[in-house]
């Protein structure tokens, strides 16, 4: 009987192990939370090189995080940063709805009037890491809804005015943003362990320092 009661024991640790090794079972990470100053000194400071970059080796926008939706990762960031939620009409058309582009504060009522933008650009994140990243890391990076600052919806202007600057040369025209820019821009640094430029980091550490002081920054680093 201690046998038989043994091997049931035994049975019953062995069918446990697969739900406690589970992802569900797992703790969700929990993010890292920091001043703006500190997490600017965590960023890895080297030499930019852009060589051998091209859009197309950041496969985007694919399905999206809902396989099921219908949606690519643009409509599903339109649909998840709407201040109205638009209509979803057959092939995920979005009709109606309305958004507020932080970069410049503009209210926008259509969706094909807006970009999402990559908030440390494609070509950014190539000349800060990327370029040494799988394929599928970089459409992983490409595609990122796992943090809500990773893409933004933002009017079309502001996004091709940005283009592939970094702070060192461009910030959103409102001035209301640029702390929150700053937060974010830092944080997608750190969650896929980007490095930045001379440049880059002494335009960080103004702000930081200066008007930016009290902003907190919040990430999780990518799997």
């Amino acid at each position: 009987m201690i046998k038989n009661l043994a091997r049931t024991f035994g049975a019953l640790t062995l069918a446990l192990v697969p739900l406690l090794s589970s992802p569900a079972a797992q703790a969700a990470p929990v993010p890292e939370v920091t001043t703006l100053a500190d997490a600017v000194g965590l960023v890895k400071v080297t030499e930019e090189d852009r060589t051998g970059y091209t859009r197309t080796k950041f496969k985007h926008w694919n399905g999206g995080d809902d396989a099921g939706d219908g949606c690519n990762t643009r409509n599903e960031v339109l649909l998840a940063e709407a201040v109205v939620a638009p209509t979803v009409e057959s092939g995920c058309k979005l009709t109606g709805g309305s958004w507020t582009s932080y970069y410049d504060g503009q209210e926008v009522t259509s969706a094909g009037s807006l970009d999402i933008d990559h908030m440390v650009p494609l070509a950014e994140a190539w000349d800060s890491g990327a370029s040494s990243w799988t394929a599928a890391r970089r459409e992983a990076y490409a595609n990122d809804q796992g943090a809500d600052v990773s893409l933004v919806a933002v009017t079309a202007r502001s996004n091709r005015q940005k283009s592939d600057q970094d702070p060192a040369d461009w910030m959103p025209p409102s001035p209301d943003a640029q702390c929150r820019y700053v937060g974010e821009w830092v944080a997608t640094k750190l969650r896929w362990d980007l490095t930045a430029d001379d440049r880059e980091l002494e335009a960080l550490k103004l702000y930081a320092e200066g008007p930016c002081e009290d902003t907190i920054v919040r990430y999780t680093p990518a799997a």
